[in-house]
């Protein structure tokens, strides 16, 4: 089946249509630009900020002028990660999407369903003719994967909404209604460079399955950073270890899922041999969750240079000795992770290192306390350690008056009541929050799968639920 056949049509053909404009975060000039003419063919009131974010306005349908104006908002970015093999570039080709059975996915790159089906959904309303709702405006942001400084640039008065629907969650009989903060961890140093004394072995580590480090922390998906640092960890007491070039991971918000070392020790065969009992372990410890992983530990060629056994050790040991995965899992909420750690990126090229991390908590001193912990780990190595991009989390309301409207009109239409949660991903409305304390918020969507990785899906059943439910809702919105 082709994507245009697919039911809401309006929606799929939205969502192609921006899918052919390449939207990386900090890149979205092309997709403003689409926005911005989208909203001006329509004869809509429509104004791009000074950061990039893109508002559009439009009046209430006949009948509906009385009732609570409302903004819908999604982020215009998407994450872009792609298979090893795939020869993708996201800064000038639109994404290749297929229908497989249930599912809309991308051929061996992520969908940009996360945000791009909350986008699509607000672009079918925005162009409609025939869907009661109150006034609207449509806020799309920009550069939420990778720092929320669209949320972050929004100035109070800017909008005039009273209740805030954003679509950007990824579970279809959800209503969020809270979420974590987050802040960016990095740690760096530049090291003197040496011929390596040994012989050289290359660690490759792939096909884990990644996925978000949020919303997936929890799983117990591997990390390609942490098993190179087991891995690497075997060469320290014996093989005088010099590490020549780290090349792992990728984005922030992604876990990791394929990375690589080049080093140098001083006797090859011993260390592979050595290797192999750790390596049937982790295969076996994630045989459940992680069926494509592979090890491969091989001799190699290189005529870089290395960095010293000492330098190395400092880095191998803050690898196996930094946080990654759940900190804590929330007392309060059942099931809910509170805060957590993805160590997302280790570049080591030329003597120069850099360590990336996002740490996430719902709870500002936790968050504060997780990368105070990766600091000390850190700066114990003789690394330097900078926090940067930290956005607040957004405190659940759970008695407003939005989330009981939706509750009502979601076990009317599907005979269950809706899990009414907060998340542990980073969602915009925190942000928002702080410069629109009165405005009432909440963040549902359709099911989407494998986000901010190539094995991202969005099903096609519930793009069609979530859609009628959204239009219900704006016919439903009370009066002012």
């Amino acid at each position: 089946m082709e994507l245009s056949q697919l039911e809401p049509q309006i929606i799929w053909k939205n969502f192609a249509a921006l899918n052919s404009v390449p939207r990386p975060s900090k890149k979205e000039e092309k997709v403003i630009e689409f926005m911005k003419n989208f909203g001006e063919q329509l004869n809509l009131e429509t104004t791009v900020d000074e950061v990039g974010n893109v508002i559009i306005k439009k009046p209430a349908t006949p009948g509906l002028e009385d009732r609570k104006a409302i903004v819908l908002q999604s982020h215009l970015d998407m994450v872009c990660q792609k298979n090893n093999d795939v020869n993708f570039d996201f800064d000038t080709q639109g994404i290749q999407m297929e229908v497989d059975g249930d599912w809309v996915k991308a051929k061996g790159t992520t969908l940009g369903a996360d945000n791009g089906i909350g986008v699509a959904t607000i672009m079918s309303v925005l162009e409609s003719n025939d869907i009661p709702h109150p006034a609207l405006e449509a806020l799309f942001t920009i550069d939420e994967e990778t720092g929320m400084t669209g949320a972050k640039g929004l100035k109070p008065g800017q909008l005039e909404g009273k209740i805030l629907l954003n679509l950007d969650t990824e579970e279809d009989d959800e209503i969020d209604i809270g979420c974590a903060g987050g802040i960016d961890v990095t740690a760096s140093q530049n090291y003197n460079l040496e011929d390596p004394k040994g012989q050289i072995l290359k660690i490759t580590v792939k096909g884990l399955q990644g996925g978000h480090s949020g919303m997936d922390i929890h799983k117990g998906f591997g990390n390609a950073n942490v098993l190179l640092g087991r891995l690497l960890y075997l060469g320290l007491n014996q093989q005088n270890l010099e590490l020549i070039s780290i090349d792992s991971g990728g984005l922030r918000n992604a876990i990791p899922r394929e990375g690589n070392a080049v080093f140098s020790v001083r006797n090859a065969l011993e260390f592979i041999e050595n290797s192999e009992s750790l390596k049937s372990a982790i295969m076996e410890e994630f045989s459940e969750v992680e069926k494509d992983l592979h090890i491969n530990i091989e001799n190699f060629t290189s005529a870089e240079k290395a960095i010293s056994e000492v330098d190395s050790k400092k880095i191998i040991l803050a690898l196996k000795a930094v946080q990654n995965g759940v900190y804590r899992m929330s007392p309060d909420v059942a099931d809910l992770v509170e805060s957590s750690n993805n160590v997302a990126r280790v570049e080591l090229k030329n003597g120069e290192l850099k360590i990336l991390n996002l740490s996430r908590s719902s709870v500002d001193s936790t968050k504060d306390t997780v990368a105070e912990q990766l600091k000390s780990v850190f700066e114990l190595a003789g690394m330097d350690v900078d926090f940067s991009g930290s956005y607040p989390g957004w405190k659940p309301k759970p008695g407003s008056e939005i989330v009981k409207i939706m509750e009502k009109i979601y076990e009317k239409d599907f005979q269950e009541k809706p899990q009414v949660v907060a998340c542990h991903a980073g969602l915009e409305c925190g942000i928002i929050g702080a410069n629109y304390p009165e405005m009432e918020m909440v963040s549902f969507g359709p099911t989407i799968r494998g986000a901010h990785s190539p094995d991202e899906k969005a099903n096609i059943a519930s793009v069609a639920k979530f859609w009628g439910f959204f239009k219900e809702i704006l016919a439903n919105i009370p009066a002012k």
